[in-house]
């Protein structure tokens, strides 16, 4: 990885909003970054120099001059996010401004080619500053404080199938996929506009992505939202059992269920969620029984998370919460048992991972680029 070069405390403001921005002229430099004209003159002329700024043609500036564009230069560099879904591995490489430069998509067992794919489609000369892997699981700040750590054994056979197709020397930081899925809500799906809801996943597993005053709480070991752990269930006669929950309404409980409950004569039994919310959505009884009783559960959860976070929004993801036939039900069930909270559907589908990713990373990249600023002499 090609190190960035040492910038004095202006230039890395004024990085950090061309970043933002993507382009923008000295004058709207410096209303955003909160300098005097003759200071982003000067930090603009560093950043010129080390090609991490360029210009990008003029723009009439409302008083009859034309004032010069600026955009991230080539040598600001790429970032890359990796997704590890549970069957598909998705790949996406954006310049520090957020642009997509690459894509790759894939299935798990063949992780470590699809990342290798994405890496060899990044412009040549544009430098990697960080990559951010989306897990299945709890990661933990290393002890060091240097990225992220999977808190659990569960990611890490995949991470190391995938770390062998990762160039040396950049840095790595492992996230919980559903709190990047939060992290796309907030900022292209269902939740712009709303600092505060609850992300909650149902689908092979289940989980809750907590969004704070627009910041993804994490908790102290960080495994805030890990629904999996709730005690499930919870009778005088029944013990609860580790991560039950998770087993009884995961998208594998539901499709036993809905073999348990299927006619006979009524055609083959569906075999997958897709197939199964199809069915309900033609109308068939077997299968809209089993969807609406698979609303109620996911309601319950609901409220549950609605009575210890009062989030004001929930928005339901995942391989079968984001199905539009859970939506009525799940909002009668809460509004039964809890206070008023909106329901909505996730907007940004299968994709949310990986572009949440993306996001984590380029904020993560810019910070590799100014960093050097705060700790310059």
């Amino acid at each position: 990885m090609a190190r960035a070069p040492r910038l004095t405390e202006s230039a890395g403001a004024v990085f950090a909003v061309l970043a933002g921005a993507g382009r923008a002229t000295r004058p709207q430099l410096a209303s955003l970054a909160g300098l005097s004209k003759p200071t982003v003159s000067s930090a603009v002329a560093e950043l010129e120099g080390v090609r991490l700024a360029a210009h990008s043609g003029t723009a009439s500036s409302g008083t009859g001059r034309n004032a010069a564009v600026y955009r991230l230069g080539p040598a600001a560099g790429a970032v890359l996010a990796v997704d590890l879904g549970p069957a598909v591995t998705r790949v996406r490489g954006c310049a520090l401004d957020g642009t997509l430069l690459a894509e790759a998509a894939g299935s798990r067992a063949d992780a470590a080619d699809v990342v290798r794919d994405a890496l060899d489609a990044l412009p040549a000369d544009a430098p990697l500053r960080t990559i951010v892997v989306a897990v299945g699981d709890v990661t933990t700040p290393r002890a060091e404080g240097a990225g992220v750590r999977p808190a659990t054994a569960k990611a890490g056979p995949v991470f190391d199938a995938v770390a062998v197709a990762l160039p040396p020397g950049v840095p790595v930081h492992l996230e919980n996929n559903v709190n990047c899925a939060a992290l796309a809500e907030l900022h292209e799906g269902a939740a712009r506009g709303r600092n505060t809801f609850g992300y909650l996943r149902i689908g092979v597993g289940i989980g809750l992505g907590i969004v704070v005053g627009g910041q993804v709480l994490r908790g102290a070991n960080g495994a805030a939202g890990e629904l999996a752990r709730l005690p499930y269930p919870w009778d005088d006669d029944r013990e609860p059992r580790h991560e039950a929950l998770e087993e009884y309404i995961g998208a594998q409980s539901l499709l036993r269920r809905a073999a348990e409950a299927w006619p006979d004569g009524d055609g083959p039994c569906p075999a997958t969620a897709e197939e199964l919310f199809a069915l309900a959505e033609q109308g068939r009884a077997a299968a809209r029984a089993v969807v609406d009783r698979h609303a109620v559960d996911v309601g319950r959860l609901a409220a549950a998370v609605t009575a210890v976070l009062d989030p004001g929004l929930v928005v339901l993801g995942g391989s079968t919460g984001a199905y539009p036939q859970l939506l009525h039900g799940v909002r009668a069930e809460l509004a039964r048992l809890s206070w008023p909270t909106e329901v909505v559907s996730s907007t940004v589908g299968d994709l949310g991972t990986v572009v949440g990713a993306a996001r984590l990373a380029v904020s993560r990249g810019v910070q590799t680029v100014t960093q050097v600023a705060e700790t310059k002499d």
